[in-house]
């Protein structure tokens, strides 16, 4: 075997991913707060994008934001897409799967990062109410329940006692409830168990009652002191709180030692007290989703719209790049001033592409669920990624960005694009699949209407649903019952005996 070096010539064939290209592919998967945060970054970068309303120097054609699309024979049919615009060039560009062609990388900035599209690829979301978010209830800056305790605090105890309420205050969790063992905290402050104790037991008087609690049944009993309800036998049914939960009423009236109405009198102003009393202070408020696609009915059709108030519109300035362009330059200052112009041309062809595709995926998608638009979950219908691609001749992969980490906001409430891709059930009598979604609503529909004295098991679930069309196991009625957070026939059956008692 010779060792000798050696020129070989070998020819191939590979996709170059230049920076523009993985730029476009990137801005496909992102919402549109994330953009609006690209796109502030982008201005302080480049001196030659603006971003305005109607300056005559930006581009002259409009944003693709809308489409519509109307059926021929009537709502129930979907039809034929009538598009806002003409589709932008580079469609096809963007349209790359990268799990299988091989790339080019020629420099280091070339290399993909963040770009396989799995994100968002946990199935199905749930969808929010039919009114949506609360927004009042957003940003209004309540006080935490860290800086609500030390107030009390500062009022009530003092000198070194005070820096040991400090202290415990700030092993108090969001619920309220202190997180630390009690010796590891004399210890690390150097003072004696009976003292930490004796100032803990200050702060389980402040407001909220329950604060400052070990447990939940140490919270229980404090708030049923503050009522004066810790008798001899509330404190038994606050020791036995396992039997609370699974319902055993006769072991509670033989260790509480009373009759019925005294055990449902107690389980009632049990059931009254907050086993999260820190809650109602403070934490970090729920951020609202903010919906990245309007979809609103209109005469027989659908309007699909960006949302545009997330979007703020950028424009190329021309005229800056030529009164800087037209005085005296050195070489790289000119070519600096070229590479930002082509950036900035670049970035706007590729908002507006990804504008353009975001309505054409979404508008398939309500194309195709027009039946959950028109009469709610139980008319989803099963649909694939693969689907929607082969429907608007793109790559699945280009689909699955488009679908990633965006919400759709329609009169039924807001509901993540993913929502609308569900697995198949096959239909009892032989006809169209149903969607899983639309079997889960069965079920969530027939255990909220069954009767307290007649729990139904998952057998008769199934029974039910057969008899609804619907051609399921029972395991499945098992898993979709219990992904949906509803407990079993025997711990429904004990709840209800709960609720009857309270």
């Amino acid at each position: 075997m010779s060792l000798a070096p050696r020129l070989d010539l070998r020819q191939s064939q590979s996709l170059v991913m230049t920076p523009q290209l993985q730029q476009a592919i990137k801005l496909l998967a992102l919402s549109n707060l994330e953009i609006e945060t690209f796109i502030a970054e982008e201005l302080e970068r480049n001196p030659l994008l603006d971003a305005g309303g109607g300056d005559d120097d930006g581009p002259s054609e409009p944003m693709g934001e809308a489409e519509a699309f109307e059926p021929r024979d009537g709502p129930a049919d979907a039809s034929e897409l009538i598009l806002g615009g003409g589709e932008a060039s580079g469609e096809a560009a963007l349209d790359v799967d990268l799990a299988t062609e091989a790339f080019h990388h020629d420099s280091a900035s070339d290399m993909i990062g963040g770009l396989d599209g799995s994100l968002g690829l946990n199935g199905a979301s749930g969808g929010a109410s039919e009114d949506g978010p609360d927004l009042d209830s957003l940003g209004s800056g309540e006080l935490s329940l860290a800086d609500h305790l030390l107030a009390q605090a500062g009022s009530t105890v003092a000198g070194p006692d005070l820096f040991i309420a400090q202290h415990l205050i700030d092993q108090i969790d969001e619920c309220g409830y202190l997180t630390v063992p009690l010796r590891e905290i004399a210890e690390r402050l150097g003072v004696s168990l009976a003292r930490v104790e004796a100032v803990l037991g200050v702060i389980q008087t402040f407001d909220p009652t329950g604060v400052g609690a070990r447990d939940l049944a140490e919270c229980l009993a404090l708030q049923a002191k503050e009522a004066d309800r810790y008798d001899p036998c509330m404190a038994r049914l606050i020791d036995n709180l396992e039997l609370v939960a699974r319902g055993d009423l006769g072991r509670l009236r033989r260790i509480c030692n009373v009759d019925d109405e005294d055990l449902a009198d107690m389980i009632r102003e049990l059931r009254s007290y907050d086993p999260k009393p820190g809650c109602r202070y403070g934490g970090d408020p729920v951020p609202a989703v903010t919906p990245d696609l309007f979809v609103a009915r209109r005469g027989a059709g659908w309007m699909v719209e960006i949302n545009a108030a997330t979007l703020p519109r950028l424009l190329v300035n021309r005229a800056y790049y030529a009164e800087v362009s037209s005085g005296k330059q050195d070489k790289a200052s000119k070519a600096w001033l070229t590479d930002m112009l082509a950036s900035a041309n670049w970035l706007v062809k590729a908002l507006d592409q990804r504008q353009r595709t975001i309505i054409k995926v979404a508008s398939e998608i309500v194309k195709q669920q027009e039946g959950f638009f028109l009469k709610g979950v139980a008319h989803l219908r099963p649909l694939t990624l693969r689907q929607v691609a082969d429907a608007i001749e793109m790559h699945e992969s280009t689909v699955s960005r488009v679908t990633s980490n965006k919400y759709l906001s329609c009169a039924r409430g807001l509901f993540e694009l993913k929502y609308f891709f569900t697995s198949a059930i096959q239909s009892a009598d032989g006809g169209e699949a149903v969607s899983a979604e639309a079997v889960k609503s069965a079920i969530k529909s027939l255990i909220a209407a069954e009767d307290p004295k007649k729990i139904l098991s998952d057998d008769t679930l199934v029974e039910l649903l057969n008899a609804k069309g619907f051609d399921i196991a029972r395991r499945t009625v098992a898993k979709y019952r219990e992904a949906m957070g509803i407990g079993s026939s025997v711990q429904r059956r004990r709840q209800k005996a709960l609720e009857g008692a309270g």
